[in-house]
């Protein structure tokens, strides 16, 4: 049974933390105002906008310290990660959920934060939130309804998406519990006791900046490990900037993706709004949802318990 953190109200605190990647204090700024305004206070971790080594937001003993404070902080209600990119793999084994598990919080974020809702869900049947960070909000985009699912999901906002259909979609509809995120991520975690069992789930996937023959290869390790063999439903978000060899690989993303899924009969879609673009969708992963496809559009619908 999945626990579900207690939903946010007027006066709660978030907390801004980057356990992956550097993010500059200024890039996070209008998203600091904007949670201000929709009545949330925010605390900002030390990681946020200062002592950036290399790539990353930190060194793996300061972004461990940073997020476990996040953790263990009573007066925290949400934890939203600043940004992805990578690092979390690097410290997940060394955090400690023991008060977290006590009282749980709503962990947000997508891309690299994927190893934390894939190692919470497993480990601790414990909901957190897929949706979009703290850049999100930039150059007036906390307007659209992208974030504003964002701000629906912390107020505890059924989900109920719709996007498009498309010619690659197996028709059907399923319920299941949805778990997901980035596929590169849920590739790597593959033989960890961080990996998803997808076994009756829904699972969606996403990407970014993949080569063709590198987003083949990782379809081909899920598909050996089990990971697709007995799903209820697959959902396939958006796969951005994907870059081909200068010897092409031989076929675009769908045509290679349909490949991989065709001896499946469970319901598929492909081109669901949950990406690294602004078509990012808040999912609330543990939670039972309903995926309707038909020949004229796709739902999902959120399950209220």
């Amino acid at each position: 049974m999945i626990k579900i953190p207690p939903y946010l109200k007027k006066g709660d605190t978030i907390g801004i933390v980057c356990p992956a990647g550097f993010m500059p204090y200024e890039k996070a700024e209008t998203c600091i105002q904007i949670l201000q305004q929709w009545g949330y206070k925010v605390k900002t971790g030390s990681t946020l906008g200062s002592n950036q080594i290399n790539y990353f937001s930190g060194t793996d003993a300061e972004r461990l310290h940073d997020l476990q404070a996040m953790l263990d902080d009573k007066d925290i209600q949400a934890i939203l990660c600043g940004r992805g990119g990578y690092g979390v793999s690097r410290i997940i084994d060394n955090l400690d959920f023991t008060r977290f598990r006590k009282n749980p919080k709503w962990i947000i974020g997508f891309s690299d934060i994927t190893v934390l809702h894939a190692h919470i869900h497993q480990q601790f049947k414990i909901a957190t939130l897929h949706a979009p960070m703290a850049a999100a909000f930039n150059d007036g985009e906390y307007s659209n309804q992208y974030v504003q699912s964002l701000h629906k999901a912390l107020k505890g906002a059924a989900a109920n998406y719709n996007c498009a259909a498309n010619t690659f979609n197996n028709i059907g509809e399923a319920e299941g519990e949805l778990v997901g995120g980035n596929l590169c991520l849920i590739a790597h975690l593959v033989g960890s006791k961080s990996a998803y069992n997808t076994k009756n789930k829904i699972l969606f996937l996403e990407d970014v900046g993949e080569y063709l023959y590198n987003i083949d290869r990782m379809f081909i390790q899920l598909k050996r490990s089990g990971a697709f063999s007995n799903l209820k439903g697959l959902i396939i978000g958006g796969f951005t900037d994907t870059k081909d060899n200068t010897v092409p690989f031989g076929t675009d993303f769908h045509n290679m993706v349909h490949h991989h899924l065709k001896e499946y009969n469970y319901p598929i879609c492909f081109d669901f709004p949950v990406s690294h673009e602004k078509e990012n969708y808040a999912l609330k992963i543990g939670v039972r949802h309903r995926l309707k496809v038909t020949s004229k559009k796709v739902q999902l619908t959120e399950i209220k318990l």
